[in-house]
């Protein structure tokens, strides 16, 4: 019997998802694909490859290490764009790897441009205050050099349709590019959802194509399985787990399962979680430890080395992250690096 949980990434999925979400976006749109916090979790390599090879050309990662990664992985040819901007210290990451940075101030335009190392993308801010230049220092700029070849920002509230934001943010973006002759950017998945207003040149596309809300169309990506290594009796009043949160109320049998919140099972999970064994429900019983899941399979016929699923078919990841009081891109991004991770679908 295997001791360790089993992620599968289906690549297919993904490719089927940024398919779908291709089709969706206005004419002459690109689609980009958001690969950072290694490809949400899944492998920024194989998720890399996978939807190179079904033709998407533009890439964006949160820091050049990680573009340096996804560079050696799809080769040359898609452009390759590092959200957090520039950072000197790494300049030869950017020359070497062929990185785009996305300029969220004057000051990083000033070095990037300074430095000469290659086109760049300017990021601007709509009204979400978080990165990207103010309208005073946008148009500080004045005309834009010829090696600027993206500006774009970021929505707040896109995943909410009737939020206020929406059109202002969209207003705003409108007003600061007016007579940009560069590609303008202005929404994520749940931007593209609000519909063709807020397309322009390029959508990024990030937690749709893993299968998370607000793309209710998406094809579930992940899966995870752990085997259950060992079942008890416990007596009615006996607790299990840390800080004795879960006390037996009639005679119960506990099954463990090796995985915890070192595998992103994160602890938050240790109330109201349920995983899946043949179909049936199966819930969490006291807290999430570091390495080990317990739960209540007293009306569950089952034995160690069954394994039971925590993410798949039955649960996708925005289920579990509702029990956990989160959104599935936690979900996604605190998975931990001892699965023995399976990748399935062409070119797996």
């Amino acid at each position: 019997m295997s001791l360790s949980a089993t992620l599968t990434v289906d690549l297919d999925a993904i490719v089927r998802n940024w398919r779908t979400l291709d089709a969706l976006s206005a004419p002459d749109c690109d689609t980009a694909a958001v690969v950072k916090a290694d490809g949400y979790g899944c492998g920024a390599g194989p998720v890399g490859q996978a939807l190179a090879r079904a033709g998407a050309q533009t890439f964006f990662v949160a820091v050049p290490r990680e573009g340096a990664v996804l560079r050696d992985a799809i080769g040359h040819g898609p452009a390759i764009y590092i959200l957090g901007g520039y950072g000197r210290d790494e300049a030869d990451l950017y020359r070497t790897h062929e990185l785009k940075p996305v300029l969220n101030s004057a000051d990083q335009a000033q070095w990037w441009f300074k430095d000469l190392i290659g086109p760049a993308a300017i990021q601007i801010d709509t009204g979400m205050n978080r990165l990207g230049m103010e309208a005073d220092e946008f148009f500080a700029m004045g005309s834009l050099p010829d090696t600027v070849d993206l500006v774009m920002s970021h929505m707040g509230n896109a995943d909410d349709p009737p939020h206020a934001m929406n059109a202002s943010q969209l207003a705003e973006f409108r007003r600061m590019t007016e007579g940009v002759s560069a590609r303008k950017s202005l929404s994520a998945t749940a931007g593209l959802l609000l519909g063709a207003d807020w397309h322009f040149d390029m959508t990024r596309m990030g937690i749709g194509l893993y299968g998370g809300w607000p793309f209710l169309e998406a094809e579930r990506v992940v899966a995870i399985e752990a085997p259950i290594i060992q079942i008890r009796d416990v007596a009615q009043g006996e607790n299990v787990g840390y800080g004795s949160t879960w006390v037996a109320e009639r005679p119960s049998r506990i099954a463990t399962i090796s995985a915890g919140y070192a595998d992103g099972l994160i602890r938050a999970l240790s109330a109201g979680a349920n995983a899946y064994l043949n179909g049936q429900v199966v819930p969490f019983a006291g807290r999430v430890s570091m390495d080990l899941v317990t739960l209540d399979v007293t009306d569950i016929d089952c034995a160690p080395g069954d394994q039971v699923e925590l993410l798949g078919p039955t649960q996708g990841i925005d289920v579990l992250a509702s029990a956990a009081g989160t959104i599935g891109h936690e979900i996604l991004t605190s998975l931990g690096a001892r699965y023995a991770r399976r990748y399935v679908g062409a070119g797996a």
